[in-house]
């Protein structure tokens, strides 16, 4: 008896406790004692100032953007390793030749230290601080920084304290930020021009070679493997052929120009420094009130008895969190850990286990109204009001959802699986009385088409998450609030940083030219097709953003790929759709395609075919963009006839390209003949004509008669 009821007990509180926590990374240290309250009042302060800034006193912009990335740097390099962290108790000790860094480096940066503070005391006094300060603090500080880079990549560092090195490139993050503002006005007017000098450039390049660093230990290699070919093709410009050529830049007012707000502090920044981080802060107080775990509860409540379960729990509630979270690879490490192997419990492939899920919260990034901070970035760029966004994607984030959820039906169907059983699931009568916790969310739709900004509407939203903590276990007073504050800055570091590094590549762009050219590429090929030159800007989107976080692949794809589309006379909102939804669905495309690489360790399987897998989950989703360009009405452009029409034609279409990659279609197997046929129909459906929309249906007709005739000369086969 004990043996069967306690999976069941197990499974209930799974369901209730943690599931939306967010996993420690391989090299995310854990920290106590006075180190670790330090660390945890920095975080506190780190989000207060930013919620100070955005909702009641504006700090000016430079300075604002400035003190962000470098507040990042500095919370980053003290919560995360330069490698995978050693876990065991014993206590690192510095050894001998350890000591031969580890001096002349404190001792560069002590003095670098002293001269940031001497000129602003100088400056404070009314007299000019002294150029040699400004010399020595450069060399100085290129010696501690190169010194504590190389000495954090050689030496082991404890998973409980801050590494020296580490600690060293703190305050190198602090100390360009506070040369950068104190040196502000001049540096607006000779960043990136000839009169930019060799001083300027040390402390940029400090400034870049850090973003870097950072971005490599909480995003891995692949941003930082493309972030070195744009910077090498900076340089490498004047030899290269034909498109790629351009004249070439001195050191100087190369670096001096990405620390601009055409590169670091443009428009990735702006958008880190305060959407991002407000919303990953509503993350976090949803996360520290329990509401998150609501969210994950309700789904297993509404879909955990339905055919295949766990799988269409993983559609609603990688969905829900994914669109807050920002990441789809975070997001399958959160929920995944709790839905991958109960999909496995019930019947499902742990391919098909990890492949649900990585094109679950795959498709999280494009649910409105958040959509994983996409949408905020896209407005920055595009100046397209956030409202018109958020509503342009949900009839696309609903086709993709509903494309998962037929897949996932249908497989079940087909391969026999069942639910699970009612007490392994929470009871939605009780979940159904504690309705009010979604109140956070329907509080953030509500202002923001009520007309509120949405920085005013996410501030609402988080603080509404905290009151209804209130009529809950879990009481969120001043110690959760704190707490809560502090897990948003660490959970803000990556996007922070993956934002500044793509502020990089960015700013690489603008001041080679390489996306105009690519424009006029573009508008060359769209001559001979516009559906050629539409392919063409997919590879480029999906090969962009291969290996890179959502907001990097979106932000990099969106200044290359869509200036490009613009040209060839396509609407700027569609434009940018077409190309986020491929940079977000380049996280399940193969052969790099981290959402897929993540569900694959959860569910102990082969990694490439994991992506496989999650990218025939997701295969609808890489047709609705070109349904952008062929039928705008599905952004919500056009009369209530179109977008009902289009709307419906195209989720019936949907509906046939799930029963031809599954190969069940109604109530029964099909053959290859009628997959072929369904592929046919389905995307003629898609396609938004009426013409194709008849012939899809016909198509559709046919083999639905052709099944139905074979299913009724076998009497033995039940419907």
């Amino acid at each position: 008896m004990t043996h069967e009821t306690q999976p069941n007990e197990a499974a209930t509180k799974i369901g209730t406790d943690g599931v939306a926590d967010i996993p420690i990374a391989h090299n995310e240290r854990v920290l106590s004692g006075l180190v670790g309250q330090t660390v945890f009042a920095a975080c506190v302060l780190f989000t207060a100032m930013h919620l100070y800034a955005l909702n009641v006193s504006p700090i000016e912009t430079w300075t604002f953007r400035i003190i962000h990335v470098a507040g990042g740097l500095a919370v980053g390099f003290a919560i995360t390793a330069a490698m995978t962290l050693d876990r065991s108790p014993e206590q690192v000790r510095i050894n001998r030749l350890e000591w031969f860094a580890l001096i002349p480096a404190a001792a560069a940066i002590t003095y670098a230290t002293f001269t940031i503070l001497y000129a602003w005391y100088m400056r404070e006094t009314g007299t000019p601080p002294a150029n040699w300060l400004v010399v020595h603090l450069s060399w100085s500080l290129v010696f501690a920084t190169t010194i504590a880079l190389v000495s954090s990549w050689v030496w082991r560092s404890s998973s409980r304290s801050i590494h020296w090195a580490d600690a060293i490139l703190i305050v190198a993050s602090i100390l360009v930020a506070a040369y950068l503002v104190l040196v502000l006005n001049r540096w607006r007017m000779a960043a990136g021009t000839p009169f930019a000098g060799q001083t300027e450039f040390m402390i940029a390049a400090v400034g870049v070679a850090l973003i870097m660093e950072l971005t490599r230990r909480v995003a891995g290699l692949a941003l930082i493997i493309i972030t070195g070919v744009f910077l090498i093709y900076a340089f490498a410009g004047p030899y290269l052929p034909g498109l790629l050529e351009h004249r070439g830049y001195s050191a100087s007012r190369f670096f001096t120009y990405l620390y601009t707000d055409n590169g670091i502090l443009g428009p990735t920044t702006a958008v880190s420094s305060t959407y991002i981080i407000l919303f990953i802060t509503f993350a976090a107080f949803l996360q520290a009130s329990k509401v998150g775990d609501y969210f994950i509860n309700f789904a297993f409540a509404a879909a955990g008895r339905a055919r295949g379960g766990p799988a269409k729990v993983a559609v609603f509630a990688s969905g829900l969190m994914g669109m807050i979270n920002g990441t789809s690879a975070g997001n399958v490490v959160a929920t995944g850990s709790l839905t991958i192997p109960l999909m496995k419990k019930v019947g499902y492939h742990p391919r098909s286990a990890g492949g649900i899920e990585a094109a679950a919260s795959t498709g999280g990034q494009i649910v409105p109204p958040i959509m994983g901070a996409g949408a905020f970035i896209m407005a920055e760029i595009t100046g397209i009001p956030y409202t018109e966004i958020a509503v342009a994607a949900l009839i696309p984030a609903a086709l993709y959802f509903l494309s998962i959820y037929l897949m996932v039906d249908l497989e079940a169907r087909r391969d026999g699986m069942e639910g699970m059983s009612k007490d392994e699931i929470p009871q939605f009568r009780k979940l159904v009385k504690q309705v009010y916790l979604f109140l956070p969310i329907i509080i953030l739709i509500g202002t923001l088409f009520m007309g509120y900004s949405v920085i005013r509407a996410g501030t609402l939203a988080m603080v509404s998450a905290a009151v209804v903590s209130w009529f809950t276990p879990h009481w969120m007073g001043p110690k959760a609030l704190l707490n809560a504050l502090s897990l948003g800055a660490r959970m803000a570091i990556p996007l922070i940083a993956v934002c500044a590094c793509a502020g990089i590549i960015v700013g690489v762009i603008s001041l080679t030219g390489v996306g105009a050219r690519f424009a006029s590429m573009l508008l060359g090929i769209a001559d001979a097709s516009h559906l050629l030159a539409l392919f063409f800007a997919m590879c480029i989107s999906i090969l962009l953003g291969m290996g890179m976080p959502t907001t990097a692949a979106y932000a990099v794809a969106a200044s290359v790929v869509a200036p490009g589309l613009q040209q060839i006379g396509i609407p700027p909102l569609v434009a940018h759709f077409f190309v986020f939804y491929y940079a977000v669905l380049s996280a399940i495309t193969p052969p790099v395609a981290l959402a897929g690489y993540a569900a694959a360790a959860i569910a102990n399987t082969d990694p490439l075919k994991t992506a496989m897998t999650s990218f025939k989950f997701g295969l609808a989703a890489f047709i609705v963009p070109f349904m952008f360009f062929y039928s705008p009405a599905l952004l919500m452009d056009g009369t209530w006839m179109q977008i009902l029409r289009v709307a419906i034609t195209a989720a019936i279409g949907i509906y046939l390209l799930a029963a031809a990659v599954q190969g069940w279609f109604l109530n029964g197997v099909a053959n290859l003949v009628q997959r072929v046929l369904l592929l046919a129909a389905a995307l003629s459906m898609i396609a938004g004509g009426w013409m194709t929309d008849l012939v899809g249906l016909g198509i559709g007709g046919l083999v639905f008669l052709w099944q139905a005739a074979a299913l009724k000369a076998k009497p033995g086969v039940s419907n």
